[in-house]
């Protein structure tokens, strides 16, 4: 199966590292003009210089409304409307697993703020260039936590992938008519980043191979094997596949 997505327009969030960089080198591999989004200046700019001439870093908070409009207005004058959105920005912000009664509406909000609401802000934001051209891809990054419950134990992660599932099978059916197909990635527990490395970590050794046990493959996949479902889901192969959530987890 041959993808490539030449000069087609990409726009990845959450793309300093891990899963984001991964996806926005596998299209910049495949002589797409990428646009990275991420809150993390460092990170994008290590990104961009490992994607190559044709990647754009913009430092942009997903979960701010005007700041995601301002910045989608400014790149569409120049390279048109966005071909691909991929909504990876995520995660749970550096907290960690405790009580309910212990959670706060500001450690509530703000991780769906990133996960949830920043999926629907830039997909609304590039929707209407998409259905001027009639055609367009948005993929979502969830999480398994999102199909049952989260390894970390945070409330608002688990219940915000979930309703990023939700989101997902909303919007394929809204621009469906456009030519717009909206599918999600559920991935299984990655060593991707910071956040992920601290949590194998904290599992200790036979954690760590009560969770590879549970795993079909009996092994971790890779930020690589997350960006090949995702270019799958973005190519034309996938014309008439909207509205779906593909685990990638290497089998429960």
């Amino acid at each position: 199966m041959n993808i490539s997505f030449d000069n087609r327009v990409i726009i990845v969030t959450g793309a300093a590292h891990g899963f984001g960089r991964a996806i926005a080198k596998a299209f910049a591999d495949r002589a797409a003009i990428v646009h990275v989004f991420d809150v993390n200046k460092e990170g994008l700019a290590q990104t961009q210089a490992l994607c190559g001439a044709l990647c754009r870093s913009h430092t942009v908070d997903v979960g701010d409304r005007d700041a995601v409009q301002t910045a989608i207005a400014a790149i569409e004058p120049d390279a048109g409307a966005i071909d691909i959105l991929v909504n990876n920005a995520g995660g749970v912000r550096g907290q960690f697993g405790r009580p309910l009664e212990e959670i706060s509406q500001e450690d509530w909000q703000t991780i769906f703020d990133v996960n949830l609401s920043g999926a629907f802000f830039m997909t609304q934001a590039v929707a209407p260039g998409m259905k001027k051209k009639r055609y367009g891809r948005v993929i979502n990054i969830s999480s398994g936590a999102g199909l049952g419950i989260s390894l970390t134990g945070i409330q608002a992660y688990a219940s915000a992938k979930a309703g990023q599932i939700g989101l997902t099978r909303q919007l394929a059916h809204e621009l469906g008519p456009w030519n717009i197909t909206v599918n999600n990635v559920a991935p299984g527990f990655v060593r991707s980043n910071p956040t992920t490395e601290r949590q194998w970590e904290a599992m200790g050794e036979g954690g760590q191979q009560r969770l590879i046990q549970n795993i079909a493959m009996k092994r971790l996949g890779s930020p690589d094997d997350i960006a090949a479902m995702v270019m799958f889901f973005a190519s034309d192969f996938a014309g008439w596949v909207s509205g779906q959530v593909i685990s990638v987890d290497g089998g429960k």
